[in-house]
């Protein structure tokens, strides 16, 4: 096996590392950082796909919906929305304006119920994978 076709399988092992990451930012309240590293992993996700569907290297973007058209998935409805969402607030996220808005923005509750779907969107990806 060549370097080549090991690398999806490093793109998923940090798409599960930033998704342990982001559970850790959750349990210590640091919300909008939790959602940044749920983007993050799926980004990462979605990249091993590409990896593995079109054997190149995926584009350095960041935007889910366009990765995930480029490697032809057909989302459940409920995952695509998770991930038109995550990629509307993904810059906010990454770059906020002010800590104490950004901060308000997110609760517990609402970043919970982001982090169990983000999960579910990770999972969901890795049945994607070509035999």
């Amino acid at each position: 096996m060549d370097a080549s076709e090991k690398l999806p399988k490093e793109w998923y092992l940090q798409a599960d590392y930033d998704m342990d990451t982001a559970q850790y930012m959750f349990d210590g309240g640091r919300y909008f950082y939790c959602i940044f590293m749920c983007h993050l992993s799926i980004e990462k996700a979605l990249k091993g796909l590409y990896r593995a569907k079109l054997k190149s290297d995926p584009p350095k973007i960041h935007n889910l919906l366009y990765l995930a058209q480029k490697v032809q998935l057909t989302l459940p409805p409920a995952l695509q929305e998770v991930m038109f969402m995550l990629n509307r607030v993904s810059v906010p996220t990454r770059y906020p304006e002010e800590l104490r808005s950004m901060s308000g923005l997110y609760d517990q509750r609402k970043t919970e119920a982001i982090l169990t779907e983000s999960k579910r969107v990770v999972t969901w990806l890795k049945t994607q994978l070509p035999e």
